[in-house]
């Protein structure tokens, strides 16, 4: 039976609202602030083969359903299972660093299965070398947790009690990952509720036909953005992440999209360096590129939803093993973070190749923090990501201080009445932000005054050495830092990529996150909106002039120095890429 225009609009609304009601319940119940606040979690519905029908804004990982049927065929599943997994490896980077829990449950109506619901999230700790189980120190998998295989968790409702206590008893802080673990089951139970409610309404047939009918759509909307943007021939863009963190680096990732006569499309990343020691390497699904372009192109598509018909426009993704986007096993995986930013900024360089100059510009890579110790007789995990500036576009700005698409920054409140830590400054980055016609996002600066006797600190920075390009004549994103007791006697630069820093009582961490690229050659910005910029702490007077060419004198624009200022207008090139390796150009 199929699935009316009408009927269709209905069934998407709806489970877009489950979807949403599942992360609600998530977000409200969950113990770990990575969860509750800065919602580092994700849900999403699957047809009843396992093809991911609705998803909403952070789908960058690959076919989830697939490792779990490797183990447990379709035939065998039956209502009030419940199966989870976090192995890399084991799902060929469905699942990309051990941190993210994978929980899955069939849905059935009576004894027909109509679906999938999944629920995943972000657990702070899960064992390893040091809390927080992200050290850039690690040199193999097996020190970044406790690795669960695809495994039935539940049988008929009924839990493995058994199992669930060997993985708490694996973590630092086992309460708060009983709690975290208990929350992601209720939300994937309420998932299964709803989407067996949703079944039951319209009827199995129809709800297939739905989901069929949603992911076609997305296909097809994908593969004609894809033939409108790119040209018949390779496309190829190159970017690099700066380090591992054990002195090893840069890598470069290289790109290479090729269309056929035929219209068909190959993503080729064998060209990319190999894999490293430390770390950074990303174990990337072949699902990942189509997901990402997805993102990309499905922006302000009304009544679009980014799914599994993404990937299926790509017809073709290389890799090649051993590389940093397909290592092989047991290389370290817990900074992925780092290359999966930088790939996304690439698969923008693609797009902005192939329009000569639509597109955004590169975006910086959140940095992620972990601050550990002892206070008041309890140890602590401080484990802190922090927003960065993204990529101006073809139209507009970048925007200013986010972690990560669809997550959040903790709340100064928050981190005071939870850590031992005072927040004395928090705002934008001044001059972070590539200048640009439309100018690059402002990462943030944190200061955290460290009020414990002794803690230990872990840092990852990247886009120092490589910073974000801008595009179309935009000027690159600006850098970021760690910097402690800046202006004393006792002042010093943390390495990007570090751990083991021991910080005292009284000691302030000033954190300096980079920007985004601009785009468009910054002489032609208003001159108004440079004015808005320096009065709204984004822009330095002293950048206006420099980068923009404007003059601003007692808080308005000197209209005649300026267009002197600005008559000598440098070449405009496609891409800027000052201070990057010889082998990313």
């Amino acid at each position: 039976m199929s699935c009316d225009p009408v009927t269709l609009e209905i069934i998407r609304g709806a489970a877009r609202a489950a979807q949403a009601e599942m992360e609600a319940l998530l977000e409200r119940t969950a113990m770990s602030a990575f969860i509750r606040e800065k919602k580092d979690f994700y849900t999403a519905l699957f047809d009843a083969s396992g093809a991911m029908a609705v998803g909403s804004d952070l789908p960058i990982f690959g076919d989830i359903v697939g490792p779990v049927l490797q183990h447990y065929p379709l035939e065998s599943m039956r209502p009030g299972d419940l199966y989870w997994y976090n192995d890399c490896y084991g799902s060929r980077g469905a699942v990309s660093h051990s941190n993210d829990q994978v929980f899955l449950a069939p849905v059935f109506l009576g004894e027909t299965r109509v679906g999938f619901v999944m629920g995943w999230a972000h657990f702070s700790d899960i064992g390893g070398l040091r809390p927080g189980s992200l050290s850039p120190d690690a040199t193999d998998h097996f020190q970044e947790g406790i690795i669960i295989p695809p495994v039935r968790l539940m049988r008929d409702g009924v839990a493995n009690e058994d199992l669930l206590r060997t993985f708490w008893r694996n973590s630092r802080f086992p309460l708060q990952s009983q709690g975290d673990t208990r929350a992601l089951m209720a939300a994937v139970r309420l998932g299964e509720a709803r989407v067996a409610e949703l079944a039951a309404r319209f009827g199995a047939e129809v709800l297939a036909d739905a989901f069929a009918q949603l992911l076609r759509r997305t296909e097809t909307l994908v593969r004609a953005k894809l033939r409108a943007a790119f040209p018949v021939g390779t496309t190829r863009f190159a970017d690099a992440i700066d380090s591992d963190g054990q002195g090893n680096g840069p890598f470069v990732l290289r790109l290479a999209l090729t269309r056929t006569e035929d219209d068909r499309f190959i993503l080729d990343a064998t060209a990319t360096d190999d894999q490293a020691q430390g770390p950074v390497n990303l174990l990337m699904h072949p699902d990942v590129p189509g997901m990402a372009l997805g993102l990309y192109f499905l922006q302000g598509e009304a009544g679009q939803v980014l799914n599994a018909g993404g990937p299926r426009a790509i017809d073709e993704v290389r890799l090649r093993e051993g590389s940093l986007l397909w290592p092989r096993s047991p290389a370290p995986l817990g900074l992925r973070g780092l290359t999966m930013m930088r790939l996304l900024a690439a698969m923008h360089g693609l797009v902005a190749v192939a329009r000569r100059g639509e597109a955004p510009a590169a975006h910086s890579a959140y940095v992620i923090l972990a601050l550990r110790g002892a206070h008041a007789g309890r140890r602590f995990l401080m484990s802190d990501g922090v927003a960065v500036g993204y990529g101006a576009r073809p139209f507009a700005d970048g925007v200013d201080a986010v972690y990560f698409v669809a997550q959040e920054n903790y709340p100064a409140e928050f981190m005071e009445l939870t850590y031992p830590v005072r927040l004395r400054e928090y705002g934008l980055h001044r001059d972070s932000g590539g200048a640009g016609q439309f100018r690059g996002g402002c990462g943030v600066v944190r200061e955290y005054e460290v009020l414990c006797e002794e803690a230990q600190l872990a840092i990852r920075i990247d886009s120092v050495k490589n910073p974000p390009w801008g595009v179309a004549g935009g000027m690159n994103g600006g850098s970021g830092r760690a910097v402690v007791n800046l202006g004393r006697a006792d002042e010093r630069v943390l390495p990007p990529l570090s751990d083991g820093t021991v910080l005292k009582r009284g000691d302030v961490l000033r954190l300096e996150t980079g920007g985004g690229g601009g785009w468009g050659h910054p002489f032609a910005r208003d001159p108004a909106l440079v004015l808005a910029d320096v009065q709204g702490g984004a822009v330095s007077m002293a950048a206006a002039e420099r980068d923009y060419g404007v003059v601003i004198r007692d808080g308005k624009v000197d209209v005649a120095a300026t267009a002197a200022r600005r008559e000598a207008r440098g070449e405009v090139k496609l891409f800027h890429r000052k201070g990057y390796a010889d082998a990313v150009a």
